[in-house]
């Protein structure tokens, strides 16, 4: 075992009090539960996506109920070689569909396959990156960067196709708050992203062609996106900004994000505001979330839910909610299960928005 990996170890040895567990994916709970920022389990900055040596570590010793011996080959740490590195997500699934007045639907389905990998030609100061979505549907690129160090990892520089910096990096892009702001997994975009972090501070700014990864902007409007937040042992607290100026007309997005740890319990909290200019009597909406998870036992995380969508405040009695029960369970390293239920609450003219909805989610990771 190198010096790397040696080290990595006694750092997870003085966590193990902590009783963490959760999602492979980027599930910012885990990093309120641990007090730490992204890049101590994340190759990207901002979070997401290929873990690093430490990352990899921590997923099979900390978050599983029991760790299996796998005798000569020890730890999964991602390597290939010396400088490059792959990792991937596999999310498979069944749900069952109950919306008023309609008939009830059911079925099994790849909900994500994700592979990821990253060159790092220069330690600590160049690398390149991508994650590629190989199913469901066609394969497609969601991120594919060079990533420029400098300052002793304190700065860098992003140029590429990348995920927006803004808010909590949630990994369900259906959730209210990713809904309302457009920004989450399935809307990357074309630009460069400047970072920087240093002790309890982290920053990013990305601009953009502020298409979500569609066709390169043809005007001269760009998004600007930007995050900061400041982090302790037990709590965070951060906010967001996004600006749009397209073609079509100028969206502007702001939000304040939290995650304070209570015990075994993390908290997370978001609040957005949008006004959407492209929209026609200009659109203001707001969106929040509320989510608590208890880590009951080892390898075992239950997540409570509760969100709250104002799609236009001009409009009367068109609030919507949600409410969702996720049982995670992670036995052993590399496989985690999900067992969930989701209740919608909207107008009563609209079934679609008083669904319910059961779902069953093996994930595999690596």
């Amino acid at each position: 075992m190198n010096r790397l990996c040696r080290t990595s170890l006694l750092s997870l040895t003085g966590l193990a009090g902590l009783g963490a567990s959760g999602s492979a994916a980027a599930e910012p709970y885990i990093a309120v539960r641990t007090g730490y920022q992204c890049t101590v389990c994340h190759v990207n900055p901002s979070g997401g996506g290929l873990r690093t040596t430490f990352g990899d570590i921590y997923s099979q010793t900390l978050m599983p109920q029991q760790q299996l011996d796998l005798g000569d080959r020890g730890i999964w740490l991602g390597n290939v070689n010396d400088w490059f590195r792959i990792g991937s997500n596999f999310r498979y699934d069944y749900s069952y569909t109950d919306i008023p007045h309609q008939k009830r639907t059911d079925g099994f389905g790849v909900d994500d396959f994700r592979v990821y990998a990253a060159a790092e030609l220069i330690r600590d100061r160049l690398s390149f990156y991508v994650d590629e979505a190989i199913a469901p549907g066609a394969v497609t690129n969601r991120e594919a960067y060079a990533l420029l160090w400098f300052g002793s990892r304190r700065y860098y520089v992003k140029a590429g196709q990348l995920y927006l910096p803004y808010g909590l990096r949630l990994q369900d892009d259906d959730s209210f708050v990713r809904q309302l702001t457009a920004i989450n997994f399935t809307t990357p975009d074309n630009g460069v992203e400047f970072g920087w972090q240093h002790a309890a501070w982290s920053a990013q700014l990305a601009v953009t062609n502020g298409t979500a990864g569609a066709a390169p902007g043809t005007d001269q409007g760009k998004q600007a996106t930007g995050s900061i937040v400041y982090v302790q042992p037990r709590w965070r607290f951060g906010g967001s900004y996004s600006y749009n100026d397209a073609q079509a007309g100028k969206r502007e997005l702001e939000g304040l994000f939290a995650g304070l740890k209570t015990g075994p319990v993390a908290w997370l909290a978001e609040g957005d505001y949008v006004a959407d200019g492209s929209i026609s009597p200009r659109l203001r909406a707001y969106a929040g979330l509320l989510e608590g998870n208890w880590a009951f036992l080892r390898g075992n995380n239950l997540k409570l839910t509760a969100e709250y969508y104002k799609p236009n405040i001009v409009v009367e009695q068109n609030q919507r909610n949600r409410f969702s029960i996720v049982w995670e369970y992670t036995p052993i390293q590399f496989v985690q299960t999900r067992l969930g239920a989701r209740r919608y609450g909207g107008i009563p003219q609209n079934d679609e928005q008083n669904e319910k909805v059961l779902f069953a989610e093996l994930n595999l990771f690596f």
